[in-house]
């Protein structure tokens, strides 16, 4: 039996000493050398403090500022922990109740904008966490954004080219908005 047990126990504390240390401490320190923002949670710091995630949808309500796409997840909105999407399918009722209270909210921030609304202003991701909105969900709300903040449409629409990211190569997607990186860069113009 000993024959047996002994060579199995140093297999097993070998392996575990591996898989579950080594091999996590080589990855996590390759992580920090190369990627050390990423690898810190792709932080964004205002005054030198951590105000949130680039990889993580905030929920913003001022008039002042860009609203993100509307968070899936519970008890509370943009709850990393909750990642997940509604599982609602387009017929349900309290989707479509959901989507309606969206529209009303958005036509009643801005009554003289007569738009389409884009879809991802009314609908979640299917994370539930989507920091991004389309640049054509930035425009709907550009002109409400710059008369809360008594800015030029120019100067805002400026904010929003840069905070916009390009398909990779530009080829793989299409051109999508931080919300938290918008809002920080209109919240650094002024206070």
């Amino acid at each position: 039996m000993k024959t047996i047990l002994r060579p199995l126990l140093v297999l097993f504390f070998t392996l575990s000493l591996i898989t579950g240390l080594a091999y996590p401490l080589l990855v996590t320190g390759l992580a920090q050398a190369l990627y050390p923002a990423q690898a810190a949670g792709s932080l964004l710091l205002q005054d030198g403090k951590p105000v949130g995630s680039a990889l993580i949808g905030q929920a913003f309500s001022a008039p002042g500022h860009f609203w993100g796409r509307p968070s899936a997840t519970s008890p509370q909105p943009n709850n990393a922990l909750a990642s997940g999407g509604s599982n609602l399918g387009p017929l349900n009722p309290a989707l479509v109740d959901a989507v309606k209270g969206r529209l009303q909210a958005l036509r009643a921030a801005d009554p003289s904008n007569t738009a389409a609304v884009p879809v991802d202003l009314v609908t979640a991701s299917a994370s539930g966490l989507d920091p991004h909105i389309s640049l054509a969900a930035a425009r709907y709300q550009l002109h409400r954004v710059a008369a809360a903040r008594q800015l030029d449409t120019e100067r805002v629409q400026a904010l929003v080219e840069q905070a916009t990211e390009r398909p990779l190569l530009g080829l793989l997607g299409e051109p999508v908005v931080n919300v938290l990186r918008l809002n920080l860069a209109l919240d650094a113009l002024a206070p």
